[in-house]
């Protein structure tokens, strides 16, 4: 890393640390139940196109109860699939959706409230039927929580085994940026003095000692992609540089040929359908 990269990191990192701590009273108020619970919960999601079945995990309890809670309230009743993009995935779940006019931008519409990022990587990952949680960029949303409503269903492509080493590779150094900058926000204060009294062979050196920390830590948990990763992305697909950054927290056990009616659809504008695609009812099945 140049020194040039190195400062822009401290600003990235300095706007991180007042957006993280603006947002840390935004939290969910969903009640978390106990994830010893074995039964999973199946949730159908009624669509214009037909029918969606998706099994929720216990090990994200949050997302789980969270999601019930909505789907009991009908939130989803009516809202639309407002982003599509085929081979990628198909997201639904802005309140401002039902009864949205044509011109009408969506993707901003939530319950006001948050949700704290369960990463259950990699037992669960985005491979093809993936149910995962949208969510604001790492910019604005360090923590990386998810949307309090806002949802996806992954479809994705299938990769060769070189698409994936050279995948691998990217994500590998994606790592190693996040660790980066992590050590950046621990060491604010001391790189806010040396700004301050321009002390640029300090901050060269604390450049140097940060780097060195960064690929030790990689090193003690290298990235890669396991075994039941890679035969899924080479056999039904999904989309892997998604993994670990977002909250997967089901996925779906029926419907799949519906999911992907919906993401064969015409879009315009923003990815959105030209013609409206919807959930008719959420509901949980007992």
């Amino acid at each position: 890393m140049k020194r040039n990269l190195f400062l822009s990191v401290v600003m990235v990192a300095m706007t991180l640390i007042s957006c993280s701590a603006s947002s840390n009273g935004n939290k969910s108020d969903a009640a978390p139940q106990d994830k010893s619970t074995e039964k999973m919960t199946k949730v159908e999601l009624e669509t214009s196109l037909g029918n969606i079945v998706v099994e929720l995990y216990n090990e994200t309890p949050q997302h789980r109860d969270n999601f019930i809670k909505l789907v009991n309230e009908g939130y989803y009743d009516g809202v639309l699939f407002h982003r599509v993009i085929k081979d990628f995935m198909i997201q639904t779940g802005d309140g401002n959706s039902k009864n949205a006019g044509p011109e009408t931008s969506l993707g901003d519409g939530d319950p006001g409230y948050t949700i704290e990022a369960e990463f259950v990587y990699p037992k669960y990952f985005h491979k093809r039927g993936a149910l995962a949680a949208a969510r604001t960029g790492d910019q604005v949303n360090p923590e990386r929580r998810s949307s309090g409503s806002q949802f996806y269903i992954v479809t994705g492509k299938i990769f060769s085994m070189d698409e994936l080493q050279m995948m691998t590779k990217r994500l590998s150094d994606g790592k190693k940026q996040d660790i980066f900058r992590r050590l950046v926000m621990e060491n604010q204060n001391r790189i806010k003095e040396m700004q301050e009294s321009q002390d640029m062979a300090g901050l060269d050196a604390l450049q140097k000692e940060l780097i060195e920390k960064t690929e030790a830590e990689a090193a003690q948990t290298p990235f890669k992609l396991t075994d039941e990763q890679l035969n899924a992305y080479t056999s039904i697909g999904g989309t892997p540089h998604l993994d670990g950054q977002y909250t997967v927290f089901g996925e779906v056990v029926s419907g799949m040929d519906v999911v992907d009616k919906i993401q064969n659809t015409t879009t315009g504008r923003l990815d959105r359908p030209t013609v409206d695609i919807k959930i008719v009812k959420a509901r949980v099945l007992k």
